[in-house]
């Protein structure tokens, strides 16, 4: 994936060197950490790129590939939003966490999409927990072989689940996605949609709220 991003024309060559990016470490505190590697980015260190696409590359499609269903897609996206990390490498400045500029880019690449594309899923079955490829377990099921009306009842349950979450409002929803499911804390998602932090909690309380009573028959 990194050298798929490096080698795409559309980015153009790097600068060889930025000597303000290289002041900017002085403001981060960890220099092996994202905020100071990225900086090292901006000053030209290709490396360093491709040491961020790694670490970062299946998290972010896990990501989009849960707003938008389509692995293809998610993979797409996430090229985009690593070819975005690039082009703006030299207006990057470590004023949060690298986490949440990154995945400030991915939601609106995945808002955009939803948005651009909401009449071709109208008559889709929209599933948030998918089998992960690897172990073929969803993050709510034990490893162990359920009966076969367990299996039932879990998909029933499952599938109520994805089409409420789906359902909430678009900022519910990705605050949702981000804390369910990415770990986030309230201050990152606040930072990734711009909210205050007591504002985003209130978000997710509203957002719990409704899956909450949605779901009395299911959870």
């Amino acid at each position: 994936m990194a050298t798929l991003v490096l080698d795409n024309p559309a980015l153009g060559s790097g600068p060889a060197s930025r000597p303000d990016a290289h002041r900017g470490l002085n403001h981060v505190a960890d220099e092996s950490s994202d905020a100071a590697i990225m900086l090292r980015v901006a000053a030209g260190d290709e490396s360093g790129f491709n040491y961020l696409v790694e670490k970062y590359n299946r998290p972010i499609i896990q990501f989009l590939f849960r707003m938008v269903r389509n692995q293809a897609v998610a993979e797409e996206l996430a090229q985009e939003v690593f070819l975005r990390v690039y082009r703006s490498r030299e207006s990057y400045r470590a004023e949060a966490k690298f986490t949440t500029w990154l995945y400030r880019i991915a939601t609106n690449l995945a808002v955009n999409h939803a948005r651009d594309t909401r009449h071709e899923r109208t008559a889709q079955n929209v599933y948030l927990d998918a089998p992960d490829e690897e172990t073929g377990t969803t993050p709510d099921v034990a490893d162990d072989e359920p009966s076969v009306e367990q299996r039932l009842m879990r998909d029933e349950r499952m599938a109520a689940i994805r089409a409420q979450v789906m359902a909430l409002p678009e900022r519910q929803r990705m605050a949702v996605l981000m804390h369910k499911y990415q770990g986030m804390d309230y201050r990152q998602i606040g930072e990734v949609l711009k909210l205050s932090e007591s504002a985003t909690k209130s978000l997710l309380f509203r957002a719990y709220q409704t899956l909450r009573d949605k779901l009395k028959g299911f959870v």
